[in-house]
C-alpha cells in the first residue's frame, strides 16, 4: 500500500513541474527575436559602360539585442558586410564606401578588403561621439549605411544580372565594444540580397527610327558637298 501510495506522490509531483514547466514557457521564450534587424544590397539597373551605385541599407527594429530602444552601449555601433557578386566577369571594377547616415560620421575602425568575386566593408563607430542615427522601426529597407560603385564590365550585355549576395556568416552587427553581436546563425539578422540587371547605354530605336536617322543623316552627307 505503501508504495502505491509513493507511485502516486511521484506522478503528482511530475505533474506539478510540467504545469510549471507550461506556466514558465512564455517567460522562457520572451528573449527569442521574432522579427530581426535586417541588413539590405537594393536591386538596380544600370546602363553599360558605367558606374552603378547600389545602396546597401540597415533597418533597426525594435527587440532584438541591439538597438535604440536597448540601453547605451547596447545600440548598433558596427557592422561587417560581405557581398559576394557574379558573374565577376561582368565587374570591372567595384568599391565599398560608406553611404547616407554614416557619410559625415568618423569611424574609430574601417576596412574594405575584397578578394575575386567579393567585396567587404567594415566600419566600426563609437557610441558617445559618433552615434549611428537609425529610425528605429523605420519602414524598409531602413537607413542607408553604405553604398557599391560597381563599374560595369564592356563585356556585360544588355539583360545580364549581377548578382549581389551578403555572405550569411560575415555579415554581422555588433556595439560600439564588440560584445554582443547580431547575425543569422543567432537569429538576430536577416539579409535581403540584391542584383543590378544590365540595360543598353542608350535606348533601343526601331526600325523605323532608324530608317530615318539614316535618311537624315544621308541628307546632311549630300548638302555638305555643297
Amino acid at each position: 500500500m505503501k508504495t502505491v501510495t509513493n507511485h502516486w506522490k511521484s506522478v503528482r509531483a511530475a505533474l506539478l513541474i510540467g504545469l510549471a514547466g507550461l506556466l514558465l514557457a512564455p517567460a522562457m521564450w520572451a528573449g527569442i527575436v521574432t522579427t530581426p534587424d535586417v541588413v539590405t544590397v537594393a536591386t538596380v539597373n544600370g546602363p553599360q559602360f558605367t558606374v552603378v551605385d547600389v545602396p546597401v541599407s540597415i533597418r533597426d527594429r525594435s527587440g532584438t539585442p541591439l538597438g535604440l530602444d536597448q540601453p547605451p552601449g547596447m545600440h548598433i555601433q558596427a557592422y561587417s558586410i560581405k557581398v559576394n557578386y557574379a558573374p565577376a566577369s561582368a565587374v570591372q571594377s567595384i568599391t565599398f564606401t560608406r553611404a547616407g547616415i554614416t557619410t559625415s560620421l568618423t569611424p574609430a575602425f574601417e576596412n574594405s578588403p575584397a578578394s575575386a568575386g567579393s567585396i567587404s566593408l567594415i566600419d566600426s563607430f563609437q557610441e558617445s561621439t559618433n552615434p549611428i542615427p537609425f529610425t528605429l522601426d523605420g519602414a524598409a529597407p531602413g537607413n542607408q549605411v553604405a553604398a557599391l560603385h560597381v563599374t560595369l564590365s564592356p563585356t556585360a550585355t544588355p539583360g545580364t544580372v549581377i548578382t549581389l549576395t551578403l555572405d550569411p556568416t560575415l555579415t554581422t552587427l555588433s556595439n560600439d565594444t564588440g560584445t554582443t553581436s547580431e547575425m543569422v546563425s543567432n537569429s538576430a539578422l536577416a539579409l535581403v540580397n540584391g542584383s543590378i540587371t544590365v540595360t543598353p547605354s542608350v535606348p533601343a530605336l526601331g526600325h523605323i527610327a532608324l530608317l530615318v536617322l539614316a535618311i537624315s543623316l544621308a541628307f546632311i552627307a549630300i548638302r555638305s558637298r555643297f
